[in-house]
């Protein structure tokens, strides 16, 4: 049957109606498919995926240690999660600032006072903070040439007051304080700033070396030996009772198995903090900064900073 001009182009809007549609249903459900996956993943922490059979969690800190929120939710995660039976901590770090080291060792020690074991591994690189997380685990391997220790505390400033006397820069400071601008850099620190600083630097050195006395059992005049900033090899640790035993992951989990009577079949599953995504532009920026000021780019204030990196080791 013939159709008329009128009837096809009636049919032709129709069938364009209706492909519309179809477009807008498909882009709806995929945009719910996208809110409940986003949802999905925020209601689940920062857990990269939940078992649900039980496992031994491994944890990894391989960079600056920072007061991080979302590790510290994490751990408490683990902590929580009746499928983890035990933790491995995988280190490989240059240390960090107080708070975050400190907050990290108390996290552990939570985990471990509810029953399960924590266990840390070093690496390359366990030093300072990193040291101060790993004392928090049960029990601690390196490996022979880790380098671990530096305990101590440290507050670094620069001071260009004559530099900018040269430039003829005059600085102007309104303070409530003569110390509320200690170790500022246009400024030439005064002893009273000093030791301002330095009753800062000698309270955390005091809740350092008495967390290393406590964890590992030795008399606080024999961790003031050590506690001279120095690092140690692993097998330097071991003699001086700072870490347990050398050994790698597979000797932590033996360890687990005989000691601490976990199942020697529960797999290991690594547990990862969620990063949010930088845009390139902060990506570029903190690329320049990197190559121009390497000690920048760690992202310390020097007045929190238990150890700031300033070597490359290779």
């Amino acid at each position: 049957m013939a159709l008329s001009a009128d009837t096809l182009l009636d049919r032709l809007a129709l069938k364009r109606q209706v492909t519309r549609w179809r477009v807008l249903s498909l882009f709806a459900i995929v945009l719910a498919l996208l809110i409940v996956s986003a949802g999905a993943q925020h209601s689940g922490g920062n857990l990269s995926a939940v078992p649900t059979a039980s496992y031994i969690a491994r944890l990894t800190i391989d960079d600056v240690v920072t007061d991080d929120r979302k590790r510290d939710e994490l751990i408490t995660r683990l902590r929580k999660d009746s499928h983890v039976k035990a933790v491995v901590v995988w280190l490989d770090t240059p240390g960090g600032s107080a708070v975050g080291g400190m907050e990290t060792y108390k996290q552990l020690r939570a985990i471990s006072v509810s029953g399960k074991p924590v266990v840390a591994v070093m690496r390359d690189l366990s030093a300072s903070a990193g040291y101060l997380i790993a004392i928090g685990c049960d029990r601690i391997f390196a490996r022979e040439a880790t380098l671990t220790g530096s305990i101590g505390v440290i507050i670094e400033a620069a001071e260009f007051s004559t530099l900018a006397e040269k430039i003829g820069v005059t600085p102007i400071t309104i303070k409530t304080g003569p110390l509320k601008d200690a170790l500022s850099p246009f400024n030439k620190a005064t002893p009273e700033a000093r030791e301002a600083m330095q009753s800062v630097v000698d309270d955390f050195f005091r809740v350092f070396v008495d967390t290393v006395a406590e964890r590992r059992g030795l008399p606080r005049e024999e961790v003031l030996k050590l506690a001279d900033g120095r690092v140690y090899t692993g097998n330097q640790a071991v003699q001086n009772k700072l870490v347990d035993a050398i050994g790698s992951e597979d000797d932590a989990i033996a360890w687990l198995v005989q000691e601490k009577h976990i199942a020697a079949d529960l797999p290991i599953k690594d547990v990862k903090v969620k990063q949010d995504k930088l845009s390139w532009v902060d990506k570029f920026t903190d690329s320049m900064i990197q190559k121009i000021m390497p000690q920048a780019s760690a992202r310390l204030d020097g007045l929190v900073a238990i150890w700031h990196p300033s070597l490359q080791l290779q």
